[in-house]
């Protein structure tokens, strides 16, 4: 029997497995290593924070998908790849020999050009802001109780931030919480920026555009320009970062260090390896680091595992030039952005809400 190796629970992931779930491959033994046991489902974090989701209604359970499957779970994190001996060294100890590997372990908080950064709540991983986010919205009513503000500081205004920041917004709308924004950015992302601006200025969130952190302590920003914000909590959501063991392993990498892939999603370096996600980068078509682009993913890497497992020629991928982006304000209305095109509302939220349930819906059909 071949051995498939599936490292990481994303979003191109799941479908694989649920693509397995239809469709076994003959003959092949596959292990998904994943550091956690279900997939948090990014595009309904905001929602939670909000209230409008109760956390399990933002999560694909992993063990399921992968029994129905036929597939090994394990619960442990990579730490290194010996791509000559084709075995990937996982943090519990444990080896795993592979004859074809698939990457989509998604990206790593990325902190590093913030000294202090660590003094933070990073939003990624998912995981570990959730338990964070537990421990801050305890202190809020244990503030609010005793009569005290809460200062809350985002670095970071990129759409995530902001959607996290009006959804604790919405959620506090009844307390006395006060919300700051730190970008580094003179506006904020794509053709959707003026419209998020005056969302933030009708909720009263601070905003300040092109304010570069300089430092982060404990309860305090410190901006390049000398200015020292106050805080009770600092978030810090600055976009996406490489994990440093794929360049360290020898697979090739662009220059922040995500995996070089081919229209094929194959490693450029390494054909018996694939990446998708947001840990990867196509080396003539790259996009930005989007769930969107993970999702689409997920069917044209299915597909070309099953080819290479089978000594087939690959098909060829070509991900869209542009995505829909559907921004949550909050409180049940959204903001849709296409290109340069935008439209907001109810209705938008209703939408993207729909989206979500049905993403989730598809995968949980295996733990029936």
């Amino acid at each position: 029997m071949k051995k498939l190796l599936l490292l990481g629970g994303g979003h191109a992931h799941v479908h694989v497995l649920k693509s397995f779930v239809e469709n076994p491959p003959a003959n092949v033994a596959i292990t998904l290593i994943s550091p956690y046991a279900r997939q948090v489902y990014s595009g309904m974090l905001p929602g939670w924070v909000a209230g409008h989701y109760a956390i399990g209604q933002c999560v694909i359970p992993l063990p399921p998908l992968c029994r129905a499957a036929g597939v090994l779970f394990l619960e442990t994190a990579c730490e290194s790849i010996d791509l000559s001996a084709r075995i990937v060294r996982c943090a519990d100890g444990s080896q795993h020999a592979f004859d074809v590997l698939s990457i989509d372990t998604g990206p790593v908080a990325n902190t590093a050009m913030i000294p202090g950064a660590a003094n933070a709540i990073s939003v990624r991983p998912i995981e570990s802001f959730i338990e964070a986010y537990s421990g801050v919205a305890r202190d809020i009513a244990a503030r609010q109780q005793a009569g005290n503000s809460t200062d809350i500081v985002f670095v970071g205004a990129g759409a995530a931030g902001i959607e996290l920041a009006l959804a604790m917004g919405y959620a506090y709308r009844e307390a006395n919480v006060n919300f700051t924004l730190i970008s580094g950015a003179n506006t904020l992302p794509g053709s959707v920026g003026p419209r998020l601006a005056q969302v933030l200025a009708d909720r009263g969130c601070r905003l300040l555009p092109g304010r570069m952190a300089a430092r982060i302590d404990a309860n305090r920003v410190y901006l390049r320009d000398g200015e020292a914000i106050e805080a009770d909590h600092i978030i810090v959501s600055t976009g996406a970062s490489a994990a440093t063991w794929p360049r360290e392993s020898g697979l090739t990498t662009d220059d922040a260090g995500f995996i070089l892939v081919n229209q094929h999603l194959q490693s450029m370096s390494h054909p018996g390896v694939f990446a998708a996600g947001d840990c990867a980068s196509m080396q003539h078509e790259p996009r930005p680091k989007s769930g969107v682009y993970a999702v689409r993913a997920g069917p044209p890497l299915a597909e070309n595992l099953r080819r290479c497992l089978k000594s087939q020629t690959l098909t060829t991928y070509m991900p869209q030039k542009r995505s829909l982006y559907l921004i949550s304000t909050g409180d049940q209305y959204a903001i849709a952005s296409w290109g340069h095109w935008t439209l907001q509302g109810g209705w938008v939220w209703r939408w993207k809400d729909r989206i979500d349930r049905g993403f989730i819906a598809k995968y949980l059909l295996a733990e029936s």
